[in-house]
């Protein structure tokens, strides 16, 4: 029989060296990647054409023109960002499949893309057609014969992995003539071999079957996702928000989507995942940053921290939002048509009780003067006052400063922070935690908040604790009127209850002197942020206390949630109370469970290591298997003086850097943190001595892109991952809270290829 000429190509294709096979399918590859690329620029271009046809339309001078003008700029800029977004690794898979279903491959990349004559040529990895790519294995190839993956930097195709998924198959289509060369070393294996930098890059190329099926999970409810650590937990979390946004793009964009991380240094390291896989339309967000305009960067101690999370700390808060503004007023008199009217502290305690009971202290300044004046009417025993009439009693102290004055003061509207910063105060702060927290803990709080200024903005003054009590304190108040400075902002003020008094009266022009800065009964002009988002994620929520669990919980309550922990990571000590307030927050919402079971961080050896540390202190630790060996154990250097502890640590720094292409994380006890800081800071040498390691170090909680070292504590080095990790002195990272177990197993599984340990 005369054999096929394309069949003897084949043969002699797969025959050929390896080096050169592989050459030419870069070739291949790369060919199909500048069309793309070609496609993307032509994309652009008419996206811009679009956008410019859409300002010519808002000239024509009527109303549908401006209409045409918003939409056609709205979509054009959407896409010119969803592609310039794209660029880095635009196209990561190929899928070649039995010659009865296509025998045109699919390639499949961050976002779809179609040619001038609307011929596909990229799949979106979201869309239905692309999931066969995650959901195919060997023992249900599901049509594919083989699984591609492009190794790209740019532009540029680097190399190829490919994984034979069918046999029987790829002998049919060997027979048929058609070539389909096997390459490498499999795709899984060579992504968890190659070097970490300080960013998390995407992995939908290597997504495996168990994680595929948690990210295309029912988009309703709660989707939780465990596992041990190195399981990838934090990726599939990041691309279900990104399989969201594509599958109901209206819902989750126009809702939003709330991305909620343990540190800023673990949000900056995750910061460039969402885009690469084309979405932008994401908030990104520490548990120091999720209230607006609010940002703390900086964790207190344990023992400080373990008060300030406690689900007690609501009543705390609860009890504060009810006491009187210090240095306001106790008490008013005034004369009025011979009668002598006071309030005293027994009367206004009684108005206070009142006003509180009909709701939110802030959403009670409308009421506020009706019932002083309900208070003060009640007092008037003369007839000349009776017969005057209550409207003219109304009137006349309306047009009284001194009880403007009164009144503005004695009631202000009430900012969180403002109220916040009463609790510095050990005598109302014992007042409020009577009952509820011990002298010690109160002392541990006011030591905690020191005296000095605090801004928001920065985080000065405040710990990442603190945010979920001023959190607390905004929904405990309610709404905060904005300050008033014009007649104009005046107009909006409310009207009194039941007299139908314009407030407006209350400070007029003459009187907006006694009337600090005018705003004492101006109108909420904006509410407290419900966030109202369409879907939360939160990652480490394991780490969650119970009050930042109501923090958090507040923002996702008609939503659809994303939860990732590990309960063995846990640095809350109270496992029971956070669970409680987690179960308050998801109240009501139907919970799809997804565990993933393998290891890909981690070499063998290292996680061998970490595991066997777990079992020895008792942790219940879910054990993943890791899939991957590199032959190198774990080093321990014991018995290290404190004098020669810089020589050592500098020592190991230097050998895993000159080992290691990628990054170095230098694990130490909080407390010394800026002492090992300032040791880096000084090896000028360094580089000499390893010349591919960094000369110095930016601290971990302002890291720039460049820096391979840098120092971190236990609790900075959540979700995060280094190719090399020094663990200084962790019996110290051990003994420095109740969790340091737990702690101290985290930062044992952070390491990518090389442990050290230092003791």
């Amino acid at each position: 029989m005369t054999q096929d000429p394309s069949h003897e190509h084949s043969q002699q294709e797969t025959q050929a060296p390896a080096e050169d096979l592989e050459t030419r399918e870069v070739a291949t590859e790369q060919a199909v990647v500048d069309r793309v690329h070609g496609e993307i620029v032509h994309s652009a271009r008419r996206a811009k054409e679009i956008a410019d046809e859409g300002h010519a339309r808002g000239k024509l001078g009527h109303e549908g023109g401006l209409v045409e003008r918003d939409a056609m700029v709205f979509q054009a800029a959407k896409r010119m960002a969803q592609l310039d977004a794209a660029h880095e690794g635009l196209v990561f898979g190929r899928l070649d499949l039995t010659s009865e279903r296509d025998v045109q491959p699919r390639y499949i990349g961050r976002i779809g893309l179609r040619d001038e004559h609307h011929d596909t040529l990229l799949i979106d990895w979201r869309a239905p057609a692309a999931a066969v790519f995650y959901q195919a294995t060997a023992a249900e190839p599901q049509g594919v014969v083989r699984r591609r993956v492009l190794r790209s930097s740019g532009r540029t195709v680097l190399g190829v992995e490919d994984e034979l998924l069918d046999a029987d198959a790829l002998a049919v289509e060997e027979e048929r003539g058609r070539a389909l060369p096997i390459i490498g070393e499999g795709a899984l294996m060579a992504q968890l071999s190659r070097a970490r930098d300080r960013s998390m890059h995407s992995i939908v190329a290597t997504i495996q079957a168990e994680q595929d099926k948690a990210i295309r999970a029912p988009a309703k409810g709660v989707v939780s996702i465990s596992g041990g650590p190195g399981t990838g937990k934090t990726v599939v979390a990041l691309h279900r928000a990104a399989f969201l946004l594509y599958s109901d793009r209206r819902r989750f964009e126009s809702g939003g989507v709330l991305v909620i991380g343990p540190s800023g240094v673990f949000m900056r390291y995750i910061e460039r995942v969402l885009p690469s896989l084309g979405e932008t339309a994401v908030a990104l967000r520490s548990l120091g940053e999720v209230v607006g305009g609010i940002r703390a960067n900086r964790h207190d101690e344990p023992q400080v921290a373990d008060v300030k999370g406690s689900a007690r700390m609501a009543e705390v808060v609860r009890r504060t939002a009810r006491q009187q503004a210090p240095g306001s007023p106790a008490e008013f008199s005034v004369f009025w048509r011979d009668n002598k009217i006071v309030l005293d502290r027994g009367v206004l305690g009684r108005v206070r009780r009142q006003l509180m009971s009909q709701g939110l202290r802030n959403r009670q300044l409308s009421r506020v003067p009706r019932t002083l004046l309900d208070a003060m009417w009640r007092q008037v025993r003369s007839e000349r006052g009776r017969d005057l009439g209550r409207e003219f009693f109304d009137e006349d102290m309306l047009d009284n400063a001194a009880f403007v004055d009164f009144a503005t003061s004695w009631w202000p509207p009430l900012s969180a922070v403002d109220v916040f910063t009463w609790l510095r105060d050990p005598e109302l702060l014992a007042r409020v935690g009577d009952g509820v927290l011990d002298a010690e803990e109160q002392r541990l709080l006011v030591k905690s908040w020191g005296t000095g200024p605090i801004d928001v903005r920065t985080g000065a003054g405040l710990s990442i604790e603190d945010v979920a009590l001023i959190d607390e304190l905004r929904y405990t108040l309610g709404d905060v009127p904005a300050a008033t400075d014009t007649d104009t902002q005046l107009d909006d003020v409310l009207t009194a209850a039941e007299g139908g008094v314009d407030l407006v009266e209350l400070t007029t022009a003459s009187d907006r002197e006694y009337a600090p800065s005018g705003r004492a009964w101006s109108a909420p002009t904006h509410r407290i942020e419900d966030d109202g988002y369409a879907h939360v994620l939160v990652d480490e929520a394991q780490d969650l206390t119970p009050m930042q669990w109501r923090m958090v919980g507040r923002r996702g309550r008609t939503a659809s949630w994303t939860i990732v922990g590990d309960p063995a990571q846990s640095s809350w000590p109270v496992p029971e109370e956070s669970a409680a307030a987690r179960a308050e927050a998801l109240s009501g919402k139907v919970e799809h469970a997804f565990h993933l079971s393998t290891n890909y961080r981690n070499s063998a050896e290292i996680y061998a290591y970490a595991a066997a540390y777990a079992e020895r202190v008792g942790l219940d630790a879910d054990l993943p298997d890791a899939v991957r060996r590199t032959g190198v154990p774990p080093v321990e250097v014991d018995g290290v003086a404190e004098v020669d502890l810089e020589a050592a640590v500098r020592a190991e720094v230097v050998r895993l850097a000159g080992e290691v292409a990628g990054t170095v994380g230098i694990v130490v006890p909080a407390a010394r943190r800026s002492e090992v800081n300032a040791w880096l800071a000084g090896w000028s040498e360094l580089a000499a001595d390893a010349p591919s390691a960094a000369a110095a170090v930016d601290s971990a909680v302002a890291p720039s892109g460049t820096d391979r070292v840098v120092v971190l504590t236990g609790l900075d080095t959540k979700g995060l991952e280094f190719d090399g990790i020094v663990v200084v002195r962790p019996q110290e990272i051990e003994d420095e809270s109740m969790t340091g177990r737990a702690t101290l197993y985290v930062v044992l599984t952070r390491a990518t290829q090389l442990l050290s340990t230092v003791s």
